[in-house]
């Protein structure tokens, strides 16, 4: 879970200029946002009437304790805001990367009698069943307008009946309220006694009384035209279909009116879980909340993306693992391969609980450190085993007697090269901004990978050695024919390169050859044969 918090700060100042909004109120502010332990940029925007601030904190600041910190810099530090000009109450809207929503789901109709104000009236309806499914957090509809009550006030008549915008404002207000006004009590009984209803038509929004002119009382629909109809709208959304919806069942071609639901998921929550609990939520209200002239299509669904890509790496951590006991079975034999293949697992399995330990959650990033660190995770405990094997290879000793020399024999290098390759890898971890804590699982977990692994063949493969080939006959076991056609392989392709000056124009030959496939492999990247790509498109 990577911290990447920022928040927006509305600061309204009714009637005022956006210069005198950005000398007033934005440029103050921006001073005292600045001020801020733990921020790294602050952005503001000036529009006439309000002032709208970005203050956005670095990479791995607990979220929590900025946005406290936030909210107690700015009510602290309210004298800063104009008195006495109208500027209201900052409003502070924090977000982070949990804002981002995991599933959209679009709702959209073929039929022309349903438009876009009934898609965003049955959005409303399932957007309340959707925030009942357990680890969902923020569920909002995007696109259609909704019905809202148009006043069109008309100037002349204003001015003939003597009436104010104001007037009408205030009346509107006082007429759209209703409160608990007390109690009456009878035979024993209190009755709570509520003052006021709200409007809920449009002929009783006409029929509203907003003046007396010469004594007869002047209607709303005297001085305003009222229309109940769409608001104006902030999105567009629409569906379409293109050559490949007939392969997932949409046969219907055409663009139609759409609206879209978002749904972000709770900080901690698994997104696979949280997505397919929304998409069988979503089948479950087919037929009651969903009428059957709307269709409904998952346009985004980053649970099931994480899921096939975590299932892909984990079909590939498995394959990297056979291959392994399987060159090792034809290098050294079967038991040795199953010694090896135990320590493998067991590794992974106490890598895996280090990483939880250490608070990271199983991603792409993590099976990736695991898939990468795979061929060095197994070296120690094939050293190990090797050695072992040789070593009863050799004749004269009992399994128990050959174990401890041969362990202790490859244990000063075996150190060495543990050690080496973590310090080649954890500087990775020191890495800042973004690509900081999104790339720290790899050196962490494949460091932890190699620490493990070495403890586990210096105590549990000599364990298993003499578990598993205790009772293997070691007679024929000797370094003959494989070994010496191994040797002459060596010296047929090695050999000239070891020839003192007489192997320098072949060393030569070697060296300019690497350089040129060096450039060859960058010039990939400068030609875009090989697409660069640093963060996924979701995780």
């Amino acid at each position: 879970q990577i911290n990447v918090t920022f928040a927006n700060v509305f600061i309204p100042f009714p009637g005022a200029t956006a210069e005198e909004v950005s000398d007033l109120v934005a440029t103050p502010a921006e001073q005292i946002l600045s001020e801020i332990q733990g921020v790294e940029h602050v952005y503001s925007s000036s529009r006439p009437g309000i002032a709208v601030l970005t203050i956005r904190f670095r990479v791995g600041e607990d979220r929590t304790a900025a946005i406290v910190r936030l909210y107690n810099k700015i009510y602290s530090n309210q004298d800063w805001l104009p008195a006495n000009l109208g500027v209201g109450t900052p409003i502070i809207k924090p977000k982070g990367i949990d804002d981002v929503p995991i599933v959209t789901i679009t709702l959209w109709s073929d039929q022309t009698q349903c438009n876009s104000c009934d898609l965003i009236k049955t959005a409303h309806a399932i957007e309340v069943e959707l925030k009942r499914v357990n680890g969902t957090r923020n569920v909002y509809t995007v696109g259609g307008p909704d019905r809202i009550v148009h006043v069109r006030l008309d100037a002349q008549r204003l001015g003939g009946y003597q009436l104010a915008i104001d007037d009408l404002r205030l009346s509107l207000i006082a007429a759209n309220a209703s409160a608990f006004s007390g109690s009456l009590v009878r035979d024993n009984v209190e009755i709570p006694v509520q003052a006021g209803t709200f409007m809920t038509s449009v002929d009783e929004i006409g029929g509203l009384v907003v003046g007396v002119f010469n004594g007869s009382p002047v209607y709303l629909r005297d001085v305003a035209e009222i229309i109940q109809g769409p608001s104006e709208p902030e999105h567009y959304v629409s569906f379409g279909t293109g050559p490949s919806a007939a392969a997932i069942g949409l046969d219907k071609p055409g663009v139609f009116p759409a609206v879209t639901i978002a749904i972000a998921k709770k900080a901690g929550t698994n997104a696979v879980k949280v997505a397919k609990d929304v998409v069988k939520r979503l089948g479950q209200l087919e037929g009651t909340f969903i009428p059957e002239n709307v269709h409904y299509t998952v346009t985004r669904n980053y649970g099931a993306t994480a899921e096939a890509k975590a299932q892909k790496l984990m079909g590939k951590l498995t394959f990297a693992t056979a291959i392994v006991v399987v060159l090792v079975f034809f290098a050294l034999g079967k038991r040795e391969a199953l010694i090896v293949g135990m320590a493998i697992v067991i590794t992974l399995a106490m890598t895996l609980f280090a990483s939880w330990a250490w608070g990271f959650t199983l991603n792409r990033v993590s099976l990736f450190a695991l898939i990468f660190s795979i061929g060095i995770l197994v070296d120690d405990a094939i050293v190990v085993v090797e050695n072992i094997h040789r070593h009863m290879a050799m004749g004269g000793k009992t399994l128990a007697e050959a174990i401890p020399p041969a362990v202790d024999e490859v244990g000063g290098p075996t150190i060495l090269a543990t050690f080496t390759v973590i310090a080649a890898l954890l500087p990775m971890a020191f890495v800042t901004g973004l690509m900081g804590p999104y790339m720290s699982p790899i050196p962490i977990n494949a460091s932890m990978g190699m620490i493990i692994s070495l403890v586990v063949a210096f105590v549990v493969t000599p364990w298993l050695t003499l578990k598993v080939l205790g009772k293997q006959d070691f007679s024929h076991a000797h370094e003959g024919d494989g070994d010496e056609k191994m040797m002459k392989l060596f010296r047929r392709y090695v050999g000239p390169f070891l020839r003192g000056e007489e192997g320098d124009p072949l060393r030569k030959k070697l060296l300019y050859g690497i350089l040129i496939a060096i450039v060859l492999s960058l010039l990939l990247a400068v030609f875009k044969v090989v697409v660069l790509k640093m963060l996924p498109f979701d995780n």
